[in-house]
């Protein structure tokens, strides 16, 4: 099992942050806007200058070159980057053949344009590009933030699916109590400038 560890990890306002991230377990972050979420997640994925020690399966992310910890702990941010003009670019070879079908889309999703897709879309695709890279642990910025309902659900449960199969330890930003309680092995919550538990219904 692979976990991702976090020691006193600081960045930005936010400091002391220490939580274990068990492989095939999601653990949601919650907090205002501006608190620093997405600060932390880009932390934990080595973007941005930080304190304390992160680990992954017990391998410091100071002792690898940062493309290398990259491409084991993969972050999706909630606006996704494409730089080719075809979707299919952006994938590993053959990683198009079996586009999952809770994504919704034809099997020559791979041959459109960029410029087509929706912000959804583009979550979507997002989202599956991630797990094509093969990580051991991924980072989750708001996955589901321009998806209806329906698509949110079918979507949690297909990445749900993925988490536990592949063992993936899964750092899952958050605003939405009832999506928390779906898919959160843990929560923490931004208060100031630490990182608390919550318990049950708090």
């Amino acid at each position: 099992m692979t976990d991702l560890l976090l020691e006193n990890a600081s960045v930005g306002a936010l400091s002391d942050v220490s939580l274990a991230v068990p492989g095939g377990q999601v653990v949601c972050l919650s907090g205002p806007s501006g608190s620093g979420k997405s600060r932390l997640l880009r932390a934990v994925a080595d973007l941005e200058p930080h304190g304390g020690a992160i680990s992954l399966n017990g391998a410091d992310q100071l002792d690898m070159p940062a493309h290398q910890w990259r491409s084991r702990v993969i972050m999706v941010p909630a606006d996704s980057q494409w730089w080719f003009d075809d979707v299919g670019a952006h994938f590993p070879y053959k990683a198009g053949e079996n586009v999952p079908e809770a994504l919704g889309f034809p099997s020559e999703v791979m041959a459109w344009s960029v410029s087509r897709l929706s912000s959804g879309e583009r979550q979507r695709l997002a989202l599956w590009r991630a797990l094509a890279l093969q990580p051991q642990a991924l980072l989750l910025d708001e996955p589901t933030a321009n998806l209806d309902g329906e698509a949110t659900r079918a979507i949690e449960t297909w990445l749900l699916e993925e988490i536990r199969r592949r063992q993936l330890a899964t750092l899952w930003v958050a605003h939405d109590p009832a999506q928390i309680q779906r898919v959160a092995n843990a929560h923490y919550r931004i208060h100031g400038a630490r990182l608390e538990p919550v318990h049950g219904s708090d």
